[in-house]
């Protein structure tokens, strides 16, 4: 009897753990990508994700605007829309800055320490470059933990960077804690 109760009680709270700890999860869409994309970035606040890729003036390069960002719209009804100008100028935009041919530095306008290069790669492809783990990557995705604060001043938990070291071409994650 004892044994019988306890399939019982395993067969009922089962499924509701299971859908609790799943409703607890949220699922991030990995965006479709395309030719010009260079990595996304995606925050714990919805499933929104910010695009970023290659700006072209004609059939070159933008040399003084070469990273569009913009969003796809998923928690709405996964849309395109461009940043605002206080997401571009205080929050999720980039500064460029051309140091040598078909080579420009980028940092985040809301966090300048962190440097990135834009640059071709031995694939004659454009690519965004970073530091992971003291090896040079090929950015693919940034993920940003947030919890509370507010929308001028989020306290962030961590910043996760993935992407693909450039000697093994193996996947690359690293998580920094801003300070």
């Amino acid at each position: 009897m004892n044994n019988r109760f306890f399939y019982i009680l395993i067969f009922l709270f089962v499924p509701i753990v299971f859908n609790f700890v799943k409703a607890q999860v949220k699922i991030f869409p990995v965006p479709p990508g395309n030719a010009k994309q260079l990595f996304y970035l995606q925050r714990t606040t919805n499933t929104n994700t910010i695009i970023y890729e290659l700006n072209y003036a004609g059939n070159v390069i933008d040399k003084d605007d070469p990273v569009h960002a913009y969003w796809i719209r998923y928690s709405e009804n996964g849309q395109t829309e461009d940043l605002n100008y206080v997401q571009r100028k205080f929050a999720y935009g980039i500064n460029s800055k051309e140091i040598g041919t078909n080579k420009f530095e980028l940092t985040f306008v809301s966090y300048k320490k962190y440097k990135m290069y834009l640059m071709v790669g031995s694939d004659k492809q454009y690519h965004v470059y970073t530091t992971i783990n003291k090896r040079q990557i090929i950015l693919n995705k940034i993920f940003i933990q947030v919890k509370g604060g507010s929308f001028w001043s989020p306290n962030i938990e961590f910043v996760e960077l993935t992407g693909f070291d450039t000697v093994t071409n193996l996947p690359v994650k690293e998580r920094l804690i801003i300070k």
